[in-house]
């Protein structure tokens, strides 16, 4: 599946999310029937989304394609062999295979280059990058300091308000509970208005 150019996921999120009936019934189609139909479905509901989510931590647009692809292979092999019957949400399932490509992916380029391996420019934030994106400027100053938070706090501010997930979402792919990702949420929004305090944005 190839993976469409840079410029048609530079938008911001839609609010349109499949329901919950009708992906369970195009991931049965996959995981049962091994239907290819079904997850070009799934691949268009998601791919914009998944595509944006990894540009924002890789280098280039190149990279960010090469993942994409990479994510949407890897998911079609998990649920098309013997764990895929376990799954009971895409987006979560996808979303955890693009955080798994996206660490897999810094720590091959620090093993290449032979320094540490540094989570913070997996999950950071690139100026210039977010410039391109339509996103109210309160965002865009809170996505320009992320390098400068924990990896969880990182993680949700880019769920909640870059992809536009809600909590529920959030923590299917977190793995953690409704009132934990709030906890979290909380706690990131307010060391981020102090580090834009700090930084005399606000």
């Amino acid at each position: 599946m190839n993976v469409p150019g840079c410029n048609t996921f530079l938008l911001p999120p839609s609010s349109y999310m499949p329901t919950a009936a009708v992906e369970k019934k195009l991931v049965y189609r996959v995981t049962k029937e091994h239907d290819p139909v079904a997850y070009g479905e799934l691949y268009d509901r998601y791919v914009e989304k998944i595509y944006r989510f990894i540009f924002f931590k890789v280098s280039t647009k190149e990279e960010a394609e090469d993942l994409a692809s990479e994510v949407f292979l890897k998911t079609w092999h998990y649920l098309t062999g013997k764990d895929g019957r376990d799954v009971s949400s895409f987006s979560g399932l996808i979303y955890r295979v693009a955080r798994t490509c996206i660490i897999d992916f810094y720590r091959e380029r620090s093993r290449r280059a032979e320094h540490p391996l540094d989570l913070a420019e997996a999950y950071g934030a690139d100026e210039k990058r977010y410039h391109l994106v339509a996103v109210e400027q309160e965002t865009l100053h809170i996505l320009k300091i992320l390098k400068k938070m924990k990896q969880e706090y990182q993680e949700v501010l880019i769920f909640k308000y870059l992809e536009d997930l809600s909590v529920r979402e959030i923590g299917e792919i977190l793995g953690k509970s409704a009132v934990n990702v709030r906890v979290t949420l909380h706690r990131a929004l307010k060391i981020a208005k102090q580090l834009l305090d700090k930084e005399g944005h606000l």
